[in-house]
This record gives C-alpha cells, structure tokens and sequence, in this order.
C-alpha cells in the first residue's frame, strides 16, 4: 500500500523532477523511507542509490539529476537509523546498528517493494558504509543487478591511534558489557557545528555548504557520532568481505572510486577486494577526499567517467535519446522506412532476379537478340533433332560475340580486367563462394571458365533440345538465352550456371543423353572415309 513520505527541499538542492518518496517495512515492522525518480522519454534502466553513514535522500540530489539525465530510473533510501527512517535509539543523533543482518533484510524489502517500478538491468549505486551493506547483499545471494560502482567503499574502518585488534577487542567487550549505545570516545557529537576548513569528507565549499543546510532546514536528517554497537557492526562487516572466497563468487562489473586523500576507510582493504572480485577494477581519484560525489567539479568527472563506462557495458543507451523532443526524430525517421519495404515484395519470379542482376555485370544485347528466333523455328522437338549444324552455328555466334563483348567490357570497366592477374594466385580463394562482390573470387573463376568455354560450344545443340523442350513447356525465351549467355561472363559464370540448373531442373538432366548422340556419330564419319 502505497504512504506518501516527505521530501526536503532548499534553494540550492531543489528536488529533481519526477521524484516521488514513499514509507515501506523493513525488517520487524520499521518504517523506512525511500524515494523514486522516473526520467523523461525512454527508459534505460534503473539506479539503486544507497547513501554511506550520516547521509539521507537528500543530499544526492544532484547526483540523482545527473542519472535522471542519463535515462535512468533512480531508487533512493534511507538506511535504518538515520534520515527520516527510523531510528534504533531514542536519541536520534547517536549512530546506532545491531549487526548487519537487519541491514540486509531491510535492502531485500526494498527492492521488494519497489521491483515492478523498476525496469531492469538494475545498476547499483553506493558509498562508504552503503557500498558494504550492498555488496554483503550480493554475498548473500542478491543477483538482480547488472553492475555495481561503489564510491570509496567501506571495507576497512580506520580506527586512528588505536590498534585494529585492540579496536576490536575493545568493541567486543564494550558490547558484551551492554555499552552498546554509547558513543565512541573522541568523536564529534554535534552535526550542527561542522566546520569546512577542519572537514575531511570534500574540497567542495559550495557542497558543503549546501549539505549543511539541509540539516538546518529539516533537523531530523542529522545523525551525530557512532556508538560501540555501530563500530561493532563495522568491523564484523569488513571482516566478511576480507574473505577472498565470499567474493569471488561476484561476477558481475564492480567499479571501486577510491579517495586518494582518505581519512575514514581503509583504502588497502578496498584494492584487496578489487583483486578477488572477478570483474573488480579500482580507480583512484588523485586528492580527493572521502565524499567522491560531493568533491569539486574536476573530482567528480572521474565519478561521471565510471559511471558512463560501466553503465555504457550493461545499460546501453537506446537508439532513441531519451529527451522527449529527441525521441520523435528518430521514431519519425523509422515509420517512413517500412513503406517503401512492401514494393519489391511483388517481384515477378525470386529465380529471375539473379539472373538479370548477372546479365547487367556484362550485357550480352547481341547474345539475347539471336538466340530468341531460334527456339521458335525449332519448336517441334523431333523434326529439328537431325538439324545439328544449323544448331552448332547457332551456338558458334553468341560465342563469337561474347568476345567482343568482352573487349568492350575491358574498354569501358578496366578496373574489373585488373584484379584478374591476382586472381589465378587466389583461386582457391575463389572457391569458396562467400565473397560475391570481392575482386579476387570473380577473376579467379574466368581463368577456369575460358578453357571450357570452347567445349559448350560443341555441345550446344543439347543444349538447344532442352531450352526447345522448355520452350514447349511454356518458359520464356529470354531466360533459356540468358542460362546459355552466363558462360561467357566471368564474374558471374559459377552463380548462372546454378541459376540455370535451379530454374530448369528437367533441362539439365537432358544433356546427358543428347551428349551420347553426337559421340555415337562421330566415330562413324570417319570409317565412310
């Protein structure tokens, strides 16, 4: 059931566009808050932006206008005790956590909630103690998401003077005691009196201020210092993903932004759990602080750079922008193009189309032009059987004229003569037929076709009979000159021949007794003399 949430707003963070935030339960019942940011025109995906320690929805309005531009659903949240969500104390300044399991299934009803709003792939976006908790979620068995960019990520606490075995030691024993909920000695309790010249988290004056002033405009968004139970609930968070073997098991992109400058986390643990996870890569940000998307303008190109990689490998962009007035060029431009897509549907015959392609390589115009009255003077097959010479003379011509045709096709294309020197060394290549349009294949197939085009000249008198019996069989004149003309084109002599035996498949069954004829009488002339 859907409960509206509120979202702040100031003069210098305005919320974007298209946002809307809701309450949804987290685990045991706790009211948490999330928002949702649709984008303009089309849709690419989805950004699932969790917040580090200390942070709300708010402060990363900018960055969720910067997704929103990118075509991108945004998904924010609060984590459980800080920003609107409920808080684990009754004080709502101390930085509370009970181990990191509530944490996870908090994140498991979120993306519950908020499933069907959120076309796919998904990208996860974190920072800092979000960047733990989601990355724990992907360990866990979450594998919704197509990519992940995890903003100086906490995979190490820095714990100052104090040994990280006696840090751990005196957590333990901190919480064993029931000090759960105090606060951590030597920390800054107050999130109002935060000072830019002292900070460590960004050079940004402008941002820093602007984060500050949202605490002022809606006191509940600030949290102040961690406690006993917080700390203990870190170290136990990083000491899981120190196990090279639990992340191994992440296939998927995981781009890690490391803060050259780091005064919170541990950036030694950061480049070890790049190395373990499979498609892990670690760019370090030269002087940043910790808070990379908060930095100057110069520090978050590097962010805005990652971000466009890893989203360009999972989350391309669609051939349409996703600006509304962008998007009618493109649909414009593809409507016009089916129309003229049904006019060659009704071509004549698919089997002539190839042939009369071929026959415009080298235009037979004289070789069509004989042959058509042929057919038709001999069109009883039987009494125009013993008539071989006139048949033979026939045959003799369109073979004297290809050759003409030939020279004036080396006159008017020398460019299709030059590639046939190379081509007698590429007849091999020649064979396999997949390069149609290539120079090499087309000159490799006359040095083979010259040679045999003397033979069918002998034997076009069977050749006669089949195209006089297909012309009984009602096929047109022109394509039975067209099968006999091929032979003497270079280029396309192979394809033709196939053409001619795929058109007429009874023809070419008929040579082979209409050859034993002539071989029968030729033996004979000479025992007359």
């Amino acid at each position: 059931m859907f409960e509206p949430a509120p979202l702040v707003a100031t003069d210098a963070a305005p919320i974007p566009p298209g946002g809307e935030a809701e309450w949804f339960q987290g685990a045991g019942g706790t009211r948490l808050r999330a928002a949702l940011f649709t984008p303009e025109g089309r849709v690419r995906g989805s950004v699932v932006l969790s917040p580090g320690r200390t942070e709300a929805i708010e402060k990363y309005y900018e960055v969720i206008g910067e997704l929103l531009e990118r075509g991108f659903v945004v998904l924010a949240h609060d984590w459980r005790g800080q920003g609107l969500s409920a808080r684990e104390l009754p004080d709502r300044l101390k930085g509370h956590a009970r181990g990191y399991k509530p944490f996870l299934e908090d994140f498991a009803a979120l993306l519950r909630a908020f499933e069907a709003r959120l076309p796919k792939p998904w990208i996860m976006l974190s920072h800092s103690m979000g960047a733990t908790l989601t990355l724990l979620a992907m360990i866990h068995g979450e594998r919704r998401f197509a990519g992940a960019l995890l903003s100086a990520p906490m995979f190490g606490v820095k714990t100052g003077k104090v040994p990280p075995l006696q840090a751990r030691v005196s957590a333990w024993m901190q919480n064993a005691l029931g000090r759960s909920a105090r606060y951590l000695p030597g920390q800054a309790r107050d999130p109002f009196a935060q000072d830019f010249d002292t900070n460590v988290l960004t050079h940004d004056r402008a941002r820093f201020a602007r984060n500050v002033g949202l605490l002022t405009a809606e006191p509940q968004l600030a949290l102040g210092a961690p406690t006993w139970g917080w700390l203990q609930f870190a170290l136990s968070a990083c000491a899981e993903l120190a196990r090279p073997e639990r992340l191994r098991g992440i296939t998927i992109p995981v781009m890690i932004l490391q803060a050259e400058d780091e005064r919170l986390v541990d950036n030694a643990a950061q480049a070890a759990a790049a190395l373990h996870l499979p498609q892990g890569q670690l760019i370090r940000v030269p002087g940043a602080y910790h808070e990379i998307l908060m930095e100057t303008d110069l520090m978050r190109n590097f962010f805005l750079r990652v971000l466009d990689t890893l989203t360009g490998r999972t989350a391309p962009k669609p051939a349409a922008s996703p600006r509304p007035p962008e998007a009618p060029k493109p649909v414009g431009a593809t409507k016009p193009a089916p129309a003229p897509e049904p006019a060659p549907a009704p071509a004549p015959v698919p089997e002539v189309t190839p042939i009369a392609a071929a026959s415009e390589v080298v235009p037979p115009a004289s070789a069509v032009a004989t042959p058509a009255p042929a057919p038709k003077k001999a069109a009883p097959p039987k009494k125009a059987a013993g008539k071989k010479p006139p048949a033979a003379k026939a045959a003799a011509k369109p073979a004297a004229k290809p050759a003409a045709a030939k020279a004036t096709a080396a006159k008017k294309a020398p460019a299709t003569a030059a590639p046939a020197k190379p081509a007698v060394a590429g007849v091999n290549g020649a064979k396999s037929a997949g390069l149609v349009n290539g120079a090499k294949p087309a000159a490799a197939k006359p040095a083979a076709a010259r040679p045999a085009a003397k033979a069918p000249a002998k034997t076009a008198a069977p050749k006669a009979a089949p195209a006089k019996a297909a012309a009984a069989k009602a096929v047109p004149a022109k394509a039975a000159a067209k099968a006999a003309a091929p032979k003497t084109a270079p280029k396309a002599a192979a394809p033709k021949a196939a053409a001619a035996k795929a058109a007429t498949p009874k023809a070419a069954a008929a040579p082979k007794p209409a050859a034993k004829k002539p071989a029968a009488k030729k033996p004979a002339a000479p025992k007359k003399a």
